[in-house]
């Protein structure tokens, strides 16, 4: 009788369930439905500074808000000022050469992991850029920083992993 109650005992305390939040702060990788919103919020970015390589296109403002995730107003004056240069540069694959017709960029997560009130998103970013007789895809490894208050998330932060990198939509670097 003692080893049944004590079974039960054991039964029962393993079906308690804990309150997500306590989950969530012992598992630092985040789920899919959040990894899918940040790297839907982090393409939109890249998208953005895409779409100013092409000639015809003229970029709307940096999106505020994508999916619910907010984008810093620091973030955001800093890719309308990298529009502005991808904008004035050569828009062609090779100087001199046609310009660029079209541009996609896609963005495939690696991982998300979240430390306290921050979430960092490792994802490669593959962008097409296409011209009047060819396309040129470019894939580069990028890391997204966002910052966790209450239920709002915020895109902080992106840069390049790879330093010997080049990408095709990011603003030559500062000498």
């Amino acid at each position: 009788m003692v080893r049944r109650l004590g079974l039960a005992a054991a039964v029962l305390a393993a079906c308690v369930t804990l309150p997500s939040s306590a989950v969530l702060d012992e598992r630092p990788f985040v789920d899919a439905d959040i990894t899918h919103q940040l790297t839907v919020a982090a393409r939109a970015v890249l998208q953005y500074r895409s779409e100013a390589l092409v000639q015809r296109a003229r970029p709307e403002e940096v999106p505020t808000e994508v999916l619910g995730v907010r984008i810093s107003p620091r973030l955001a004056r800093q890719q309308h000022r990298a529009a502005r240069e991808l904008q004035n540069r050569s828009r062609a694959p090779v100087e001199g050469g046609p310009p660029y017709t079209g541009a996609r960029t896609r963005l495939e997560p690696e991982r998300a992991i979240r430390t306290g009130d921050r979430i960092t998103l490792d994802a490669t970013e593959h962008t097409e850029v296409r011209y009047e007789t060819g396309k040129v895809t470019q894939s580069v490894r990028r890391r997204f920083d966002f910052t966790v208050d209450g239920p709002q998330v915020t895109l902080v932060d992106e840069h390049v992993r790879d330093p010997e990198a080049r990408p095709v939509n990011d603003p030559r670097p500062e000498r």
